[in-house]
């Protein structure tokens, strides 16, 4: 079933005595704001959360019950290759590869290239919407080697904001081991390997996301995948447990729904009814208690309607 209506929503989680996402140019500290302070947390890694949480729970082609089932596989899952992910869409279609050499500078005949063209390129784009979960709603470009067309997404998710500027701590950590012999005779028996890790205390964190009913049609999003998808919003967390993440949990999925498919308001007027201000005499929070998380749900504009899913 199509999407009939304009959704944006808002995603509140919060982390304690964990990282939610390490930067690796600077050492694997939690990403912050360099003016700010406040926390920050990629959309890339919120879409890996809610990829990992359908590839667990939906991505099961080899046994199927049902042939729709295939509807849910992942494109960009660890460890693959997307170029093989393409060709996957050529065989199911059955059309041959067109094989194009690629000229040099000097206009001597250089390495060939397997690519798609015309018609080719649109039929793959369709089946791989049709196949990948996270193409239909995030979209995706491929057109690397084998052209599969580009996808807009109907979903997009911007980068989630501590709602305060966070502390990142560092911790001198032991392992009771070493890796190799060499290693150990350094120590002379000692064998401990010494680490760092990092964490934040407490921190609540704040994304919005929007989901476009005009891209949706493009792509084949439909109710069901907009259901998982919340689902996976709400749940991801629970299944994604790690000693580097420390704990973590979606503490709100508040959703504007509109009447229409254009949107019957601006997003930020809908994001600006939702308010978190620390308690009074909190002076250090820790838990998200700590704070009041307040929705103005009174006089909403005409068609649109609030929905809290978790």
């Amino acid at each position: 079933m199509s999407l009939e209506h304009r959704y944006d929503f808002v995603w509140i989680f919060d982390v304690k005595d964990g990282n939610p996402n390490g930067d690796p140019d600077a050492g694997n500290l939690p990403r912050i704001d360099a003016e700010t302070g406040h926390g920050l947390v990629t959309d890339v890694a919120l879409k890996r959360k809610i990829r990992n949480f359908v590839a667990m729970t939906r991505d099961q082609t080899e046994n199927a019950p049902q042939p729709d089932e295939k509807r849910y596989e992942i494109y960009v899952r660890e460890k693959a290759i997307l170029n093989l992910q393409n060709k996957r869409a050529y065989a199911a279609l059955g059309i041959e590869l067109q094989e194009d050499a690629a000229e040099n500078e000097e206009g001597k005949k250089g390495k060939k290239k397997r690519k798609g063209g015309g018609d080719a390129v649109e039929r793959a784009r369709r089946w791989m919407c049709q196949n990948f979960f996270d193409v239909r709603t995030f979209g995706a470009v491929m057109s690397t080697g084998v052209n599969c067309g580009q996808v807009r997404g109907p979903v997009q998710l911007t980068f989630a904001r501590s709602v305060e500027p966070i502390v990142a701590q560092e911790h001198s950590i032991t392992r009771m081991a070493v890796a190799t012999e060499e290693e150990a005779a350094k120590q002379q028996g000692d064998n401990r390997t010494m680490g760092r890790k990092h964490t934040v205390p407490y921190g609540l964190y704040v994304a919005h996301g929007f989901v476009s009913a005009f891209l949706a049609d493009q792509t084949g999003f439909d109710e069901d995948d907009l259901q998982l998808l919340y689902q996976a919003i709400c749940q991801s967390f629970e299944h994604d447990r790690s000693a580097a993440r420390g704990e973590m949990a979606t503490r709100a999925l508040i959703v504007f729904e509109h009447e229409s498919k254009l949107g019957n308001a601006p997003a930020y007027a809908l994001f600006e009814r939702i308010q978190i201000r620390r308690k009074p005499g909190v002076e250090v929070p820790r838990a998200v208690e700590d704070y009041d998380i307040k929705i103005n749900e009174e006089d909403l504009p005409p068609g649109v309607r609030l929905l809290r899913l978790c």
